[in-house]
């Protein structure tokens, strides 16, 4: 048998895996199943897609797409329960605002209004929740958003773990392009904004668990305005997403099985800071699949490339913006790495839970 003929049935193989109808074989939820990969990818297929199904919904996007009238609005949803609740960068309430703008922010809406709803475990100090508060109005103004309703919901001692943060979000879409995974072709370009695993990174070291010391920060950050320089002057910009649970080796994997191609990537193009390679190279973990909360990735066709990273670089958020590869046709609905050694690697959707809590 040919080294080609030994790839090729193990693509038939992963194919023939991945065409099974979803079905969750655990008997309980584990951590896993809120990671962002495999196991949440099954949990929301076969059970939430199952149960909910629509038009609207099976797209699985950041936002839903709807029309109101004659408008076009985008709705998203998320909950945020990351520990610790203090973090260097952020908190957990820029975390829930910039979460949801960029929600918004990469469906191709104008962020506008927020809703609140805070989870609060019984003896959680208050003053530990007015700085929580005070942050989400610090980032809603910054992001230009109001927060319009909430709720609060108190839980006894031990049923919590603090102050868990809900929020739902709504835009206005203001444009006529049409953005989505299926919208994504070969030959076109792959961009990242940043660099990659900042968050996820920061969370895990600000846990202690390590005893690592480190100047790393959460890169949590609102991206509407990165992302309106992007579309007012790259007209090829097929969709985005931001990279957050699973980070950006997930999200290409729900491009390329959404879109029915393949991905190459370029790992010596990746942008990765050197104290987020460090400790991931520490704890055997691939920064491709570290949540990052203020980076998104584009695919944009390769007629737009040049600019669409010069008007994302242009952007303080966007300096360091590179195209880290490209569509392909085959093997359709995989994502491949061309490693710096000069081999290459399948990446497959984030198995297990090794970054747990990260937002």
């Amino acid at each position: 048998m040919t080294t080609s003929d030994r790839e090729r049935r193990v693509l038939d193989r992963i194919e023939q895996t991945r065409r099974r109808r979803p079905k969750v074989r655990e008997e309980r939820i584990t951590l896993a199943h809120g990671a962002g990969g495999k196991a949440t990818q099954t949990l929301v297929e076969a059970v939430f897609l199952e149960a909910f199904r629509n038009p609207a919904l099976e797209p699985l996007d950041d936002a839903a797409a709807l029309e109101i009238g004659l408008s076009r609005v985008a709705v998203t949803t998320d909950s945020f329960v990351v520990t610790p609740l203090f973090f260097p960068g952020g908190d957990i309430g820029h975390l829930a605002v910039n979460g949801t703008v960029n929600d918004l922010a990469v469906s191709g809406a104008r962020p506008l209004y927020l809703t609140a709803g805070f989870i609060l475990e019984e003896g959680f100090p208050v003053a530990d929740l007015i700085r929580v508060v005070t942050s989400m109005r610090e980032a809603a103004d910054a992001a230009g958003v109001h927060v319009v309703t909430g709720d609060t919901k108190v839980v006894q001692r031990g049923k919590g773990d603090g102050c868990y943060v809900n929020t739902a979000g709504i835009g206005v879409v203001e444009h006529a392009w049409q953005l989505g995974a299926h919208h994504v072709r070969p030959g076109d370009a792959v961009i990242v904004s940043g660099p990659i695993g900042d968050h996820g990174t920061t969370i895990m070291l600000a846990r202690g668990d390590l005893g690592i010391e480190s100047d790393l920060e959460s890169d949590t950050a609102p991206l509407h305005e990165l992302v309106a320089a992007l579309l007012d002057v790259a007209p090829g910009v097929r969709m985005m997403r931001d990279a957050t649970r699973g980070g950006v080796a997930t999200v290409l994997n729900e491009v390329a099985r959404a879109a029915e191609v393949s991905v190459v990537l370029e790992e010596d193009a990746i942008p990765v800071r050197p104290e987020v390679r460090g400790a991931a190279e520490l704890l055997g973990i691939d920064p491709l699949y570290v949540a990052c909360e203020g980076r998104f990735v584009a695919v944009v066709d390769e007629a737009s490339a040049r600019q669409a990273v010069e008007a994302l670089r242009a952007h303080p958020l966007g300096a360091q913006a590179a195209v880290i590869g490209r569509v392909g046709e085959t093997p359709a609905g995989l994502v491949l790495l061309k490693t710096s050694f000069g081999g290459t690697r399948i990446c497959d959707v984030l198995v297990g839970d090794p970054l747990p809590r990260i937002c």
